[in-house]
């Protein structure tokens, strides 16, 4: 019997240098990521193990992403003491305001992930990884000190589920609503204890930002991780970013899987997530006239230069509805950068949008965007949880940038076709 791309990917990084689904095995990871919040605890957890020295600095990587700018003393100190640490144990690889990002956009531009990697992570969407061929896995903080301390963790290798996409995307179909057509169709525990793996022949038809999009949303399925197959648009990006420690991985014809799934792609339509779940996701027209307050572009999911590019195309010669407020945040400084080079951020702040540094902020509830009582947002991040992005009467639908956008104008949720008729082409994008 062959082997999936998870099992590989794991074999690789196994003392025993084999991994079967089922197997408890002794991984070492390529990268070990911590950020401002969940991370501080593995530092605090490390001071009480004692720990003078980690097992590879050069593999660690800090990032300040979810209160960065701090919004006050206690995220200042939290992101102070994430610096201090970098400081003590010699890490190189800090990012903070102005030269970083959110961590799983950020992680890929640095070269830090790459075909064949494993990147162990203290937040639940490391799994964004899964788009370079890699193998994102988030755990708890007091693991992650462990792995630090040891560069070892046991880990139980998890079954795939295999998920082929077939034919083009319509318009304004993106990364987005391919993973909230397959999180209705399988539920958030449709992948739970499982890994989902991606390919087939419509893959070519989906760049490297929407499939981030979609991997980094494999979470929201239950997923433990997720990987999609290698081709050439991986092999152009990693040429760019500069990932060189493994190689890439595909899966053996016979390759064991959990379940299977096809995804015509030909026939999807823009879907919005209603709350409380991702995976109430509905086509635009069955919540259209729902009223919205907030509209986000933006987060680890949905804030690439692909998803300015698509709100730009709505917004460009528009204005948001009086009663909206737009929050845009580019996913890190070098997507921001390319945005300002390409007119992307003239366009958005002459429609009335207010542009953020890269921060995790609203999205989790912590700060630069939340919700009040009985207000809704629509939001191109990936949950809608009860008091997610606020106030536990607030609700958030996730969509889209065109659509989210779209809903800016209107100040409602609508069609996209109906404010920019011309949006949606990809010889625009």
């Amino acid at each position: 019997m062959g082997f999936t791309m998870t099992e590989k990917i794991f074999a690789v990084h196994a003392q025993s240098r084999q991994a079967r689904a089922g197997d408890i095995e002794i991984l070492t990871p390529d990268v070990v990521l911590l950020n401002d919040t969940s991370g501080t605890i593995t530092v605090e957890q490390l001071k009480k193990m004692g720990v003078d020295r980690l097992f590879d600095s050069e593999k660690v990587v800090l990032v300040a992403d979810h209160f960065s700018p701090p919004k006050d003393v206690t995220s200042a100190d939290a992101i102070n003491l994430l610096r201090g640490f970098g400081n003590k144990f010699g890490i190189k690889n800090f990012y903070e305001s102005g030269r970083h990002g959110i961590e799983h956009a950020l992680l890929p531009e640095l070269g830090k992930v790459g075909p064949g990697g494993l990147i162990f992570g203290a937040d639940s969407h490391t799994c964004t990884a899964g788009a370079l061929n890699a193998c994102g896995v988030g755990f708890g903080s007091t693991d992650l000190a462990g792995v630090i301390a040891t560069g070892e963790l046991w880990v139980k290798v998890p079954r795939s589920i295999r998920v082929d996409f077939v034919g083009q995307p319509g318009r304004f179909v993106t990364g987005k609503d391919i993973i909230l057509s397959l999180i209705a169709k399988i539920g958030v525990d449709g992948a739970l204890n499982a890994a989902l793996e991606f390919g087939g022949s419509g893959l070519a038809n989906l760049n490297i930002d929407e499939r981030m999009a979609i991997a980094n949303m494999a979470v929201e399925a239950g997923a433990d991780t997720c990987v999609f197959e290698y081709d050439e648009q991986v092999a152009q990006y990693i040429a760019q970013s500069g990932w060189a420690a493994r190689q890439p991985v595909m899966p053996d014809a016979d390759a064991d899987y959990l379940a299977r799934h096809t995804i015509d792609l030909q026939q999807l339509t823009p879907l919005v997530a209603v709350p409380p779940s991702p995976a109430n996701g509905l086509p635009v027209a069955q919540v259209a006239e729902t009223i919205v307050h907030q509209v986000y572009i933006g987060n680890c999911s949905n804030g690439t230069i692909t998803d300015l590019r698509q709100a730009a195309q709505v917004l460009k010669g528009q204005t948001i509805a009086p009663n909206v407020r737009l929050i845009v945040v580019p996913a890190t400084s070098a997507i921001y950068r390319q945005a300002a080079r390409e007119g992307l951020l003239e366009i958005l702040s002459a429609a009335g949008a207010g542009i953020s540094l890269p921060t995790c902020g609203a999205c989790f509830g912590g700060h630069m965007g939340i919700l009040a009582a009985g207000e809704a947002a629509i939001s191109t991040t990936n949950r809608n949880f009860r008091g997610r992005m606020g106030h536990a009467d607030a609700k958030v639908y996730l969509a889209n940038a065109w659509v989210a956008a779209a809903a800016a104008v209107a100040g409602k949720i609508v069609d996209p076709l109906t404010i920019a008729p011309l949006a949606g082409r990809k010889e625009l994008a």
